[in-house]
C-alpha cells in the first residue's frame, strides 16, 4: 500500500516526535501491511524508534487508540514491543515503539525452526495475559462486524455451493462462548508473530480484546494452513497448547467460519491492495471447515 512517508507530517508533529526521540537524521517507510497511517523507522542519535501515526479524523484512529491502550496495560514480561510514549498533536496520534532489530516474520511451514517458537509463544501470551487487564474492550466488539459481513454474505446468497457448509457451521454457535478473561491479540499471523534475537515479539495490538483463551489458538489455525499444513497437522500442533482444549468444537467450528465469512467479504469489497491475501486466508478458512465438518 501507498503508506504517508515522514515527511508527509506537519512540520509541529514531527517536532513534537523529536522532543521525544532527538533529531531525526533519516526515516525508513514501512512497505508491509496494510494498517492506515504512517509507518517507519526513525534513526535518531540515540538509536532507533518505530513510528505509527495516523490522523485523529481518520476512521483508523480506532485501532490506534486500541493499540495504544493495550501497549500500556501488557506487563513487561510478555513478548511484545515497548510502547515508549504516545501523544495527541495537532490531530494526530502519534506512538513511538521499541524498534525491533534483525526481526523477521515467522516461518509456520512445516518443519520451520519457528514453528515451536511461536507457538510457545502464543501458550506463553495465553498464561501471562490471564487474568485480563482491566479496561479491555469485551470480543463481542470484534465478533460483530464479522456476524454481519457473513450475514450480508449469507442472505445474499454470495456463497453459492458454499452456502451449506456455513450455515451448518454456524448453526450451533452462540458468541457468549467467546467471553472469558484472557487479553488476546486477537490477529496473530506470520506478519504480527516477529522473530527476533532475543525471541518471538507480537506486534499490531490493535483488536486486542478480553475474552477466551482458546480464541488466539483457533484463529491461528488458517494461518497453519496456509503456511502448508494438513486441516489435521494445524489442529495436532495447536492441541498441545493448554488452551485448545477448553472450547467446546461447535464454538471453535462456529468462530473459523465467521473468521473465513468476513476475509471472503473483503476479498470481494475490501480494498484492492488486501483482496488477493484475504482469498487466499479464506481458502485456507474453508479448508479447515471442510475438514471439521466432514464434507467435500
Amino acid at each position: 500500500m501507498n503508506r504517508p512517508d515522514w515527511e508527509d507530517l506537519p512540520r509541529t508533529v514531527r517536532d513534537a516526535i523529536q522532543d521525544q526521540t532527538g533529531p531525526v537524521v533519516k526515516a525508513e517507510t514501512a512497505t508491509g501491511g496494510i494498517m492506515p497511517g504512517v509507518a517507519a523507522r526513525l534513526h535518531t542519535e540515540r538509536g532507533s524508534v518505530f513510528l505509527k501515526a495516523i490522523e485523529a479524523a481518520s476512521p483508523g484512529a480506532v485501532l490506534y487508540e486500541r493499540e495504544q491502550w493495550a501497549s500500556r496495560a501488557l506487563p513487561a514480561t510478555a513478548a511484545a514491543p515497548r510502547l515508549l510514549w504516545s501523544d495527541a498533536v495537532d490531530g494526530w496520534l502519534v506512538m513511538g515503539f521499541e524498534y525491533l532489530e534483525h526481526a523477521r516474520e515467522a516461518d509456520l511451514s512445516p518443519g520451520s525452526p519457528d514453528l515451536f517458537q511461536a507457538l510457545a509463544t502464543v501458550a506463553d501470551l495465553g498464561r501471562v495475559l490471564t487474568p485480563c487487564p482491566a479496561g479491555a474492550p469485551d470480543i463481542a466488539e470484534n465478533i460483530a462486524p464479522l456476524q454481519a459481513k457473513g450475514r450480508h454474505l449469507l442472505d445474499k446468497n454470495g456463497l453459492g455451493g458454499d452456502y451449506d457448509l456455513y450455515e451448518a457451521a454456524l448453526e450451533r454457535f452462540d458468541p457468549v462462548e467467546l467471553e472469558g478473561d484472557t487479553l488476546l491479540h486477537y490477529d496473530l499471523s506470520p506478519s504480527n508473530l516477529l522473530m527476533t534475537p532475543g525471541g518471538v515479539r507480537a506486534i499490531d495490538w490493535s483488536f486486542a480484546a478480553r475474552g477466551a483463551a482458546w480464541v488466539d489458538p483457533v484463529m491461528l489455525a488458517p494461518r497453519l494452513i496456509q503456511a502448508g499444513h494438513t486441516p489435521a497437522q494445524a489442529e495436532d500442533l495447536l492441541g498441545r497448547l493448554p488452551a485448545w482444549d477448553t472450547a467446546r468444537p461447535a464454538a471453535m467450528t462456529g468462530l473459523v467460519a465467521l473468521w473465513t465469512l468476513f476475509r471472503l467479504y473483503k476479498a470481494r469489497f475490501g480494498p484492492e491492495n488486501g483482496r488477493a491475501f484475504r482469498g487466499r486466508a479464506a481458502e485456507s478458512g474453508r479448508a479447515w471447515l471442510v475438514s471439521r465438518l466432514g464434507v467435500a
